[in-house]
């Protein structure tokens, strides 16, 4: 209700002069107002009646409980304006209920500040002649929007704002050359880091290429790098360029963490380059790539694979299919590493999937969807097929959005401090932090066979700061714990592949069968078995006839042929396997092909590949051949793998190394001699 006086609103509690007596509004009801007089009696008066009434007159409401202070903001006023803010707080609540604050009970509030007796501006016109007299003066008006902020914010709206005003991080600097150098400093992002004087040329040509030449005033050199440094703050313009491009990706919004409630709801796969070399099967030493398979809602690495630079398809493939796999104990392995030795329910597992039995104390989990990037590796046919041939979907996460699988990016740099960085071979991250004469001491295969046994012995039973219960929260879980208290939840369902479902997941190729067999890059297969299918049209019209072939990239020594009319698979080996003791890859068979090139031998003859093949990977399996591989590859005169070895003028004893090719002497150089050449 409206009512007529200097506050125009009439409320619950208000004390109103009506019929020469003080009233106080006891109740509101349409245009209904129930007045309480101070003597005891009560009454019903229509609104506009009472409004209308000779001598009406609003009084004054009962005083309000003021707004809680600002505490935090409290903190940013210098002492003075402080001081003064509460000594204005004291007279407020003196002009309020008549008493100063700490008053003690009983005390009667003084005849000018009674609350009884003085209306509201009676009380303001008196605190403001004390104010003067205290040598602080304050005019009426100024008390009455004061008395306001002070009922709305307590404390904090006494405070005199102009000692809190923020300062621009720009200063008084024109508004024109703020823009030109954040587009400046924008347009940073892609380029190679420089340095802040490219950011003030870059930045006068756009105010030229605007404002013409001279418009737009510039201050002096040092107030313009302060102005970048300013603008700077949190772009990371001159840090790293990786950093600075990674920044910029980042989604616009507010982040949404992932979110799973039972295992192999969401499972995220990347790719990275470790750091750290490793001895390849070729004899080379090089930087390696890990895929692994991260579960989000146990942090579970469910499965790894460890591949020379150049992952391919059939590697994620082939992680897929570890995933469904038990880990196994591996010989040397402690037996506290067992499942059965774990927080894991291995009994009750046991009960619906036996081939726990012997398995390492590491989770089964089976993905329901699957988190890829836009690698090539991940959206390949051949790995959409074997998702597809499994069940599981695929969720491509958005292009340039590492974000959208932040839990497989994290997890990549624990690796890279929980382990790698005790590896010997770790080179870090980039070269200024690589230490002298760091070497590979570890093969391939050997560094996967630790990675596997790290992952069952640390990964999976240390606390995780993303795994808490809420019963528990205080309380860090390890994956392993986790996956014990969701999987009596959700429980387990076992898929257990066969060796057919293993071949479906291998890359394939469309081949001829002839009277020798069939021929893939320059290697031949045959066997009996294909005897009634030579020149025989495979029933495949739309790949003309051609035989279905898979093959394992890293074991080149079978293939296996589709009988599009049986429905099976037919093992066909290598027709020189014999000449070969151990598995080869594609790269392996490539280096060869190109070691005979270099030495100017025809690179499609069969029996000298097979030859050098057989001589690389010898090489490879002794200390100092791998060493000398890498470098005599360098050598242009010489070949980079010899095809035989050469035979020692005299025996060697064990502890001698032996030959494994021609050295080419390089002289000491000597700057002295050089430089007193003609």
């Amino acid at each position: 209700m409206t009512a007529s006086g200097p506050r125009g609103v009439l409320r619950v509690g208000d004390r109103v002069r009506f019929d020469g007596q003080v009233h106080v509004v006891a109740g509101l009801a349409g245009t209904t107002v129930r007045l309480q007089g101070e003597s005891g009696g009560a009454s019903l008066v229509l609104f506009s009646h009472l409004l209308a009434a000779h001598g009406f007159e609003l009084l004054d409401s009962l005083p309000t409980a003021p707004g809680l202070p600002s505490f935090g903001l409290l903190d940013t006023v210098p002492e003075p304006a402080l001081r003064r803010a509460r000594l204005l707080e004291r007279h407020m609540v003196e002009m309020e209920t008549g008493l100063l604050p700490g008053a003690e009970p009983g005390t009667r509030p003084r005849p000018e500040y009674d609350p009884q007796w003085r209306t509201v501006n009676e009380r303001i016109a008196t605190k403001a002649e004390e104010l003067a007299a205290l040598g602080t003066p304050v005019t009426t008006r100024t008390l009455f929007r004061l008395r306001g902020c002070w009922r709305e914010q307590g404390l904090w709206g006494l405070v005199d704002h102009r000692a809190t005003r923020a300062s621009k991080p720009t200063g008084h600097a024109d508004d024109r050359l703020v823009a030109a150098l954040s587009d400046a400093l924008a347009g940073q992002t892609k380029l190679s880091t420089g340095t802040r004087s490219r950011v003030l040329r870059d930045a006068e040509r756009l105010l030229v290429e605007r404002h013409g030449e001279g418009t737009v005033a510039l201050p002096s050199r040092s107030t313009l790098y302060r102005l970048v440094k300013s603008l700077s703050q949190g772009t990371h313009a001159f840090d790293a360029a990786t950093t600075r491009r990674s920044r910029a990706g980042r989604p616009q919004g507010v982040f949404t963490p992932s979110k799973a409630a039972r295992p192999g709801e969401v499972v995220q796969i990347d790719t990275t380059p470790l750091d750290v070399l490793a001895i390849l099967d070729d004899g080379v030493t090089g930087r390696v790539e890990l895929t692994i398979a991260v579960d989000l809602a146990t942090r579970t690495i469910c499965a790894a694979v460890l591949r020379p630079a150049g992952t391919k398809a059939v590697d994620a493939a082939l992680l897929l299919a570890r995933m469904l796999v038990p880990e196994p104990m591996r010989p040397g392995w402690h037996e506290a590493l067992r499942m059965s030795a774990s927080l894991i329910p291995h009994a009750r597992l046991m009960t619906v999937d036996a081939r726990l039995e012997h398995a390492a104390a590491k989770p089964v989990i089976v993905p329901d969807t699957i988190m890829i990037d836009h690698g090539k590796v991940f959206i390949s046919e051949t790995f959409v097929t074997a998702c597809q041939t499994l069940g599981v979907s695929v969720q491509p996460a958005r292009p340039a959005t590492p974000t959208d699988k932040g839990v497989v990016e994290r997890t990549f740099s624990s690796i890279n401090t929980l382990f790698c960085q005790h590896v010997a071979g770790y080179v870090g991250s980039n070269a200024t932090r690589r230490g002298e004469d760091v070497e590979a001491v570890w093969t391939l295969r050997e560094l996967a066979d630790l990675f596997e046994e790290w992952v069952v012995a640390r990964w999976q039973t240390r606390p995780h700061d993303a795994l808490r219960s809420p019963f528990l929260p205080d309380r860090a879980m390890s994956p392993n714990e986790v996956y014990a208290m969701l999987v009596s939840r959700s429980g387990h369902l076992p898929v257990c592949l066969t060796g057919d479902d293993y071949v479906e997941l291998l890359p394939a190729e469309w081949r001829k069968i002839n009277d020798y067999g069939i021929v893939m890059d320059y290697r031949t297969y045959d066997c009996r078995d294909l005897t009634p299918y030579r020149r025989q049209h495979s029933g495949v019209d739309l790949k003309g006839g051609l035989w279905e072939v898979h093959y394992d990239p890293y074991d080149l020594s079978h293939v296996w042929v589709r009988d599009h009319r049986t429905g099976g698979w037919i093992t066909v080996p290598w027709t020189r396997l014999d000449s070969v003791t151990a598995p080869f890859a594609d790269f392996t068979w490539r280096h060869a092909r190109s070691v005979l090139a270099a030495q100017g031998a025809d690179d499609t003859d069969e029996t000298a590949i097979a030859a050098v093949v057989e001589d690389l990977l010898t090489r490879a399996r002794t200390g100092p051949d791998r060493k000398v591989a890498a470098r005599t590859r360098a050598a242009a005169a010489q070949p980079a793998l010899p095809l035989q070895r050469p035979v020692p003028k005299e025996p060697q004893t064990d502890d001698e190394e032996e030959p494994v090719g021609n050295v080419i002497p390089f002289g000491v150089f000597d700057a002295f001699t050089d430089g007193s050449r003609p």
